[in-house]
């Protein structure tokens, strides 16, 4: 039986929902959060918030779910066609620029991440590891005809997710030490990756 298509209310009220756990979920973590307070921030009953989603874990779902798809975007522009070194930057590029547009959502993943991935281990095992594993395969391409240096293409994609998610999920660290104006440090930031890997792509 075909699922019945929800109503423009029913769309703005998941979407208000999703929204205010994505709020609570980033700042308390799967396990600190609560119904009352995703309800209280969403601006509605616990029972009419429930009428949409049966349980927190529900809504964590729902949002990991929406969050991985965009979280793969970046690589899947990887372009075989494309000059290896600047696809890899812009990459890289992609990737801080998502940390400066999605913080909450980045801290989303990696609490989940370090709780074990419980919620979304099928889906890290299977899509994400495919496209990674695909991914991998064409940097290596490049490494092996010497358009990049010699370098391992897996740990090369951890590094940049690395180098870049710091500065959304360790955000009060970075501002702490950095004490920036806004989010300029971002912009330093990008500066400092793309030489940096630059540097490390170059053949000799």
């Amino acid at each position: 039986m075909a699922q019945q298509k929800r109503t423009r209310i029913q769309e703005k009220n998941r979407a208000t929902i999703l929204e205010a756990a994505l709020e609570v979920f980033s700042n308390q973590g799967f396990r600190g959060a609560t119904l009352d307070q995703i309800a209280t921030a969403a601006g509605m009953s616990k029972p009419n918030m429930l009428y949409y989603f049966r349980s927190k874990e529900a809504m964590h779902i729902a949002l990991l779910e929406r969050l991985l798809d965009t979280w793969l975007d970046p690589l899947r522009t990887l372009d075989a066609a494309g000059d290896p070194v600047e696809e890899i930057l812009g990459y890289v590029r992609r990737k801080l620029d998502m940390a400066r547009a999605y913080p909450r959502e980045s801290r989303l993943f990696a609490n989940e991440i370090v709780q074990g991935a419980p919620r979304i281990l099928t889906e890290i095992k299977g899509p994400l590891k495919a496209l990674v594993d695909d991914k991998a395969a064409l940097i290596a391409g490049w490494s092996a005809q010497g358009r990049i240096a010699a370098l391992d293409a897996h740990h090369l994609i951890f590094s940049i997710w690395a180098t870049t998610q710091h500065y959304a999920d360790f955000d009060v660290q970075v501002r702490g030490i950095l004490a920036p104006k806004g989010d300029a440090h971002f912009d330093d930031a990008a500066e400092f990756l793309a030489g940096f890997y630059r540097r490390a792509l170059t053949v000799g």
